[in-house]
């Protein structure tokens, strides 16, 4: 495929510590637009994400799910010849590397792929980086994925991008921390092309919310 506009989604609630690292690491001249969903944030998230060249977008109902499809939404706002062809999504908080997009987005860019996730399990974690809910929510869940849809997946994690048009297709509708599991069960429905990349992981900055959560992932 031609080189696809590429957009970015940030769901950020309360991430005024860190917004502005993630939105200083992007990758230079590689993204069009990087949206940060305020998810009815009590801080100066939204004020940070501004200075830092993002456009904000407000969610007032919280919700990781709810963030992301705001997001969404605004993007179909736009003209159709507008829409980006690809979506990246990953966490406010400092956790995920926004230097390595360019390897995520690669698979789709050059070998047609669907689905990209950026694979803690596969690229290595910092100690402590992910809970324990966490890190149980991953494992039952790519193991059911497997067990009824024949999906390997290693990891849930929220740095991932997307066909625009095949995130369009998921129909999506989770609005809480279920969204990142929602996506990859009904990519492997579909028989979406998916992979993985290798993707480190630190600790996030400023207090945990909680990226993922066992009844998230039931």
């Amino acid at each position: 495929m031609n080189k696809p506009v590429i957009d970015v989604i940030i769901p950020a609630y309360n991430e005024e510590q860190s917004i502005g690292l993630v939105l200083a690491e992007m990758p230079p001249g590689l993204v069009r637009e990087v949206i940060v969903c305020n998810n009815a944030s009590t801080d100066r998230t939204a004020a940070v994400a501004r200075r830092g060249g993002a456009t904000v977008v407000d969610q007032p109902r919280k919700g990781y799910g709810s963030a992301c499809l705001k997001g969404m939404e605004y993007l179909l706002q736009k003209p159709a010849n507008e829409q980006p062809g690809l979506i990246v999504f990953l966490d406010g908080d400092y956790s995920d590397y926004p230097d390595e997009m360019p390897a995520l987005i690669r698979p789709i860019v050059e070998e047609g792929y669907d689905l990209v996730i950026g694979s803690r399990t596969l690229g290595g974690r910092q100690r402590g980086a992910m809970m324990p809910q966490q890190l149980f929510g991953n494992w039952l869940a790519t193991n059911l994925i497997k067990l009824f849809y024949g999906y390997q997946f290693t990891d849930l994690g929220p740095f991932r991008a997307i066909r625009f048009d095949k995130l369009l297709e998921l129909d999506m509708q989770d609005k809480d921390f279920g969204w990142t599991v929602e996506m990859q069960v009904k990519a492997a429905k579909k028989k979406y092309k998916c992979m993985e990349v290798p993707a480190r992981y630190r600790k996030r900055v400023g207090r945990s919310k909680v990226s993922g959560t066992i009844r998230g992932t039931i």
